[in-house]
């Protein structure tokens, strides 16, 4: 993504911080229940219980942050990004901050294991002059550590109602109505409330007020005043309140020396942490990579998609259109909308999909991603990314397209377009390195160094000039670590359900996009216009035969087509290191090119899938003449 992008995309997310977000304003009429907490604290399962399946999934304006909208009764109920804190460091925090400023009422959720760090969000939220009421999640949890919580001083202190719940089982669910009814402003301190009266004259609203003298720039700017200096002061006196609030109300506790305890120190200790993390970083790429990515989608794309799908119903769209009608070449052709697409969809794509929401919520679930994230986030800090993106970059060894899912999970644009950049350029998906292995097995020690080396440079070197060239910083990892905890089941299969439905429905039409383009290029001649202009850089520039430039051209559609175009090919070990050099850094298949534009947007989707193109030809033929 250029800078002038960038620029535009945050002149974008200003308007429309500066004015209601056209979301909002599409019911006036009915009240807004906005669900906030920290991360994983359970807001996604009190909105489901709210909203059902009446649910709108959306991204914000200007961000790729998904907002998810249901209704309840008369309400309109929105679930927020988790967030340790209403301001404005990062999108997550500015798209909450949005819409709990529109609130009418907000359901705080918070872990009942973790009061001391929770609740600091909760009393902001009190300062804000918020509508709320306290739900106080994992009291399963709770019970487990022997916490002995003192519901109604918590009450007392905080001045709203508290409602202690289990949300993976519904405990407690059957007091959401009159959570509803009974939310109001909390007791604040007076102190607080006359710092913010000045303000108020200013700006009308306390909860706008309270950020400003935070120094939220963003709501300074909306108002015409200067931000101000005042947050430290507010935060520490927030969290000593905090403090002196949790040792009024836990009563008791007695930490019993658990396994999962001793596991969790284990895992952000380098000495036993970085076996652990690559064990689990190889538990999933044989899941994710292996078994699903090769097996499950071997069996489903070929012997469902191609051996039945395909013929069955390219023989029924042949009774009605001609084989010779280019309407059948676009519709149930070898790129055909209806048959490729289909075949794409659900025989290679939703398996990958359900298989990385699935190991994806069982590492949420069971409290290991954060800890994975902080192993290695010094090292990923020096491309300009943080620990989270370890997620994407190892799983895109399984599957590309899969792993551009993921860079949803990074908390800003410009490591988004980091870690799409390195997947798209600089890691093979293991299609390809079946291929890639067999073909360097058999041409030597040497070969096999010198592509590694000059992969893993190309890696490199596109995160440290991305790090440079992109304004602004990486966001730093704040993370929490909750308990270590066998995943729940019925948490692991809503939240891979509820992820993987809303991410097909989003992509579908990206990838009828894609076949339609691809069969045009095929009746038009196109396709065959590109291998001819190919061969003269094959040949001359790369120095392999003229049959790669065939290769090339199917790896646009599919990279293991590609690679597999090598196979068969009579080369010597250099041209094996040249011609897998290259098809490694070519540019992404139509699976991951359609997945990169609807994450990314044409523009940036269309910078990358071009210079693939460059880097693949030009560190191809450099690595050619110097070796060969």
């Amino acid at each position: 993504m250029t800078d002038s992008s960038s620029d535009k995309r945050i002149e974008h997310f200003e308007k429309h911080t500066h004015t209601e977000p056209e979301f909002l304003e599409k019911d006036n009429q009915k009240s807004k229940i906005v669900l906030v907490g920290n991360p994983n604290v359970g807001k996604s399962l009190i909105f489901n219980e709210l909203s059902g399946m009446n649910v709108e999934v959306s991204n914000y304006p200007g961000t790729t942050v998904e907002i998810t909208k249901g209704t309840y009764l008369t309400y309109e109920v929105y679930d927020t990004p988790g967030v340790y804190g209403v301001s404005s460091f990062n999108d997550e925090e500015k798209v909450a901050r949005d819409i709990i400023l529109h609130a009418d009422l907000i359901i705080n959720v918070v872990d009942g294991v973790h009061l001391e760090r929770d609740l600091f969000l909760t009393q902001q939220l009190i300062d804000m002059g918020k509508k709320i009421v306290v739900l106080v999640n994992f009291m399963d949890e709770v019970n487990k550590h022997q916490i002995e919580i003192d519901f109604q001083r918590l009450s007392h202190f905080l001045g709203v109602d508290v409602i202690p719940i289990t949300a993976v089982d519904k405990t407690g669910f059957d007091r959401l109505d009159e959570a509803i009814v009974n939310t109001r402003e909390g007791t604040q301190r007076e102190e607080t409330h006359s710092v913010l009266h000045s303000m108020l004259k200013m700006v009308g609203s306390q909860a706008e007020a309270l950020l400003i003298l935070e120094g939220d720039e963003f709501v300074a700017k909306k108002h015409g005043v200067q931000p101000g200096n005042r947050r430290d002061e507010i935060y520490i006196e927030r969290r000593n309140r905090v403090n002196y609030i949790i040792s009024q109300i836990i009563r008791d506790v007695s930490v019993k020396k658990r396994f999962s305890e001793l596991f969790s120190r284990w895992t952000i200790r380098p000495s036993t942490g970085i076996p652990i993390f690559i064990f689990a970083l190889y538990i999933a790429y044989l899941f994710v990579g292996k078994f699903v990515a090769q097996d499950v989608v071997n069996f489903t794309e070929k012997q469902i998609g191609q051996a039945l799908w395909e013929p069955w119903i390219r023989g029924l769209v042949t009774d009605i259109i001609p084989s010779t009608s280019w309407w059948n070449t676009i519709l149930v052709g070898d790129f055909g909308i209806i048959t490729m697409t289909t075949t794409y969809l659900f025989f290679l794509l939703l398996p990958l999909v359900i298989a990385f929401f699935t190991a994806l919520a069982l590492m949420e679930d069971s409290g290991y991603l954060p800890r994975l994230a902080t192993m290695v986030d010094a090292t990923l800090n020096k491309i300009g990314l943080n620990g989270r993106a370890v997620i994407p970059l190892i799983l895109g060894f399984g599957c590309v397209t899969s792993a551009t899912i993921t860079t949803r999970l990074l908390g800003s644009e410009r490591e988004k377009t980091i870690a799409n950049a390195l997947l798209q350029f600089a890691i093979p998906c293991s299609a390809q390195i079946a291929v890639i292995a067999a073909l360097l097995a058999g041409a030597g020690f040497f070969p096999m160094i010198v592509y590694i080396v000059t992969i893993f440079s190309v890696l490199i070197a596109i995160g440290t000039i991305l790090n440079r060239v992109l304004k602004g910083e990486s966001a730093p990892l704040l993370l929490d670590l909750p308990p270590m905890r066998m995943p729940r089941i019925n948490n692991v299969v809503r939240k891979t359900v509820f992820r993987s439905y809303n991410f097909m429905k989003e992509a579908a039409g990206w990838f009828f996009v894609g076949a339609l383009g691809v069969g045009i290029a095929q009746i038009t001649g196109a396709l065959t216009f590109i291998t001819k202009l190919l061969t003269p850089l094959t040949t001359h520039w790369l120095q392999l035969p003229a049959e790669a430039a065939t290769a090339f051209v199917m790896g646009i559609v599919r990279r293991d087509f590609g690679a597999a175009g090598l196979y068969h090919l009579s080369l010597t070990p250099m041209q094996i290191t040249v011609a897998l050099i290259t098809i490694t850094l070519f540019v992404p298949c139509i699976a991951s090119l359609m997945v990169m534009m609807k994450e990314r947007g044409l523009k940036e989707g269309f910078i990358v899938w071009i210079g693939t193109w460059i880097v693949a030809f030009g560190i191809g033929g450099v690595v050619s003449h110097i070796v060969q």
